[in-house]
């Protein structure tokens, strides 16, 4: 089934001094003309609610919960190896919201607080370098997230752009035992693994924080000596066994999750262009595809540092760090899968890295089961066999299904979802923005006209009660733990995300942002929807999208620059507006066009795109093909 997104949106334009370029600066710059007078939708006056209303709740949240130097307000000291990600995490996704179109003081916030975490969490330990010590890479995917939209916010800020190769450098083998890769075997050598290294070994002081939330598990093993329970965790003289298990079982090696790393060396490739970025991504991702081959299918949890499958598990391909058994089964295999596949079919135009995910979910798929009408799926193996039968959760078919945007995919998507899910929005809002994807898949059917209201309405009252809660918060920092602030951050934005953007949102442990458009305001040369405009992609296919875009001036033109991809890798053919006669078809062929739209205007697109066609890339249209350098201070 094929789908048509139209984007509406609503425009005011501000002139920024410091950025004074004339538009015909613009490369290749095509910029059309359209008129079309009409009372806006609700879902426009909703969303530009949104943008504006997001502000002041972010400056609260801000002001109650860190310093004036962008620290957190908290503890003298943290113990363990977890939690900078909790303090990155409270902030992520700042600069996206600022990406969007919103305020720009949220630019230089972001960063700022982005400073005062890394300061902070260097001075309990986590942090080494600017980076983590040494984590695994669903906790490294958390915090850097909030990094990589940095990229998309301004790509011109020198220290991000050098901080971003510097980070991936850790990446590449150093030719030494402390190399966290190895370039011969294509593996990272171990699941926790940062500035200081690769960790074979975990001593009980790196868990300390981490265990009570680790008994709420099942046991990695069911043959640790002495230890029967998930709760063991939690007594010291038990968990010296399962701590003795981790260290000879899971932490010499590569393990699925460490696919999200490839979100690092892509964010480093659209600074740079350089291609040693690519060549990393392309083929660690080819790696896992061929132990996927070599295990019948079945993506092995675990790869010895040897490059064997099951080297330190007895031959079992099962049983690795956040693998198969343990602590959540599947979905880190699906997360990561994704996020690898879609990053390497970004960076080179080839659908075959989808071939990844779609094995973790056909490994399931084959031993699903059907109750009630809905189809199970197993989310655990071990020495029993599949088990664990549940639903599986929307979010990561959905994501293969619209990078692909074949209709195999969307079949497939259907046929696992609970057909109720898409017929009628009930609002969940977890860690991240990205779970509500089902009713939207309904509202691309047709079957949920009313999905923009509702969502930006959902989204909005999601504000609203963390703002509630944040006023009526009296704890003290010896009583906050480090998960406090980003279970209040009101900066909700999967809404907009949906609605402007025409995707789902990006996959919390480290995915990137796959959008089908994105905007730019010329007038103040800066990312984001301009003011007074609004946006909605009502369909999508795999020719294109339709669009609506609104002005909600009266009596003012308003200009946007219209991409294909958040990273320019869709090549736009054509643009049709047929929804008023005459009929209005310019041919554009490039990666992206202006939209010139009258006052008042609602204004209705066809945009015909050939997809993954360009190299991605964080220049900005007025950036050519070199984004400049500049310091910034924050």
């Amino acid at each position: 089934m094929k789908y048509i997104i139209v984007v509406i949106f609503f425009v005011t334009v501000i002139i920024n001094p410091a950025e004074s370029q004339e538009l015909d600066s613009i490369p290749n710059l095509k910029s059309v003309p359209y008129h079309s007078p009409s009372p806006p939708p609700e879902w426009a006056l909703l969303q530009r609610q949104m943008m504006e209303a997001l502000y002041p709740a972010t400056m609260e949240f801000v002001e109650k919960y860190t310093n004036p130097d962008g620290t957190l307000i908290w503890r003298d000291e943290w113990p363990g190896m977890d939690g900078s990600d909790d303090g990155y995490e409270s902030f992520y996704n700042f600069p996206l919201y600022y990406a969007l179109g919103g305020p720009k003081e949220i630019d230089l916030l972001s960063r700022k607080l982005w400073e005062g975490v890394t300061r902070q969490f260097t001075g309990y330990g986590q942090i080494v370098d600017e980076f983590d010590a040494g984590y695994d890479w669903m906790h490294h995917g958390e915090s850097y997230t909030y990094f990589y939209f940095f990229g998309l916010a301004d790509p011109t800020d020198k220290k991000m752009r050098d901080r971003a190769m510097k980070f991936a450098k850790l990446y590449f083998d150093n030719g030494t035992e402390n190399s966290n890769f190895d370039s011969k075997l294509k593996l990272i050598r171990s699941p926790l693994t940062g500035s200081l290294g690769p960790r074979f070994v975990n001593t009980a002081e790196d868990w300390v924080t981490h265990r009570p939330i680790l008994s709420n598990y099942p046991l990695p093993y069911d043959d640790i000596p002495n230890v029967t329970s998930g709760k063991d965790w939690n007594n010291d003289n038990k968990f010296q066994f399962i701590l003795e298990a981790l260290n000879n079982r899971m932490m010499k090696g590569d393990v699925p999750l460490n696919l999200a790393s490839t979100s690092m060396m892509l964010n480093a490739y659209m600074y740079t262009g350089e291609d040693q970025y690519k060549k990393w991504v392309t083929s660690y991702v080819n790696a896992w595809m061929e132990r996927t081959e070599k295990n019948n299918g079945i993506i092995p949890d675990n790869v010895g540092l040897s490059g064997e499958i099951g080297e330190h598990m007895d031959g079992n391909w099962w049983g690795g760090y956040y693998g198969w058994k343990w602590p959540h089964g599947v979905k880190n295999k699906l997360e990561a899968t994704t996020i690898g596949a879609s990053n390497a079919y970004l960076i080179s135009g080839d659908d075959k890295y989808l071939d990844l995910p779609n094995a973790v979910i056909a490994s399931v798929s084959n031993e699903a089961k059907e109750e009630n009408g809905k189809k199970l799926v197993p989310h655990r193996y071990d020495q029993r066999g599949w088990y664990d039968y549940r639903p599986m959760q929307p979010m990561y078919p959905t994501h293969l299904w619209y990078m692909s945007r074949e209709n195999k995919d969307w079949e497939r998507v259907k046929d696992l979802l609970d057909p109720e899910e898409m017929e009628k929005l009930t609002y969940k809002k977890g860690k991240g923005d990205e779970i509500n994807t089902a009713t939207w898949l309904g509202y691309l059917e047709g079957k949920v006209p009313t999905y923009p209201v509702d969502i930006l309405k959902a989204t909005y009252n999601e504000m609203l009660s963390r703002l509630d809660r944040i006023r009526k918060d009296t704890t003290t920092p010896d009583f906050q733990d480090v998960h406090h602030w980003l279970n209040l951050n009101p900066v909700v934005l999967e809404g907009l995300v949906q609605t402007m953007l025409g995707a789902p949102n990006h996959i919390y442990h480290g995915g990137l942002l796959h959008t089908s458009v994105r905007y730019f305001d010329p007038e103040n040369r800066r990312s984001g929807i301009p003011a007074d405009m609004a946006a909605l992609v009502e369909q999508i296919t795999d020719a294109g999208i339709s669009l609506t875009l609104v002005n909600l001036h009266p009596t003012e033109t308003k200009k946007v620059v219209i991409q294909g991809g958040m990273f320019g890798e869709h090549q736009i053919k054509r643009v049709n507006m047929i929804d008023k006669y005459p009929y209005q078809f310019d041919t554009i062929d490039h990666k992206f066009f202006q939209a010139e739209i009258a006052p008042g205007s609602v204004v209705k697109l066809e945009i015909e795109m050939t997809r993954f066609q360009n190299p991605p890339t964080y220049a900005f249209p007025w950036h050519g093909d070199n984004i400049p350098e500049r310091e910034i201070n924050y």
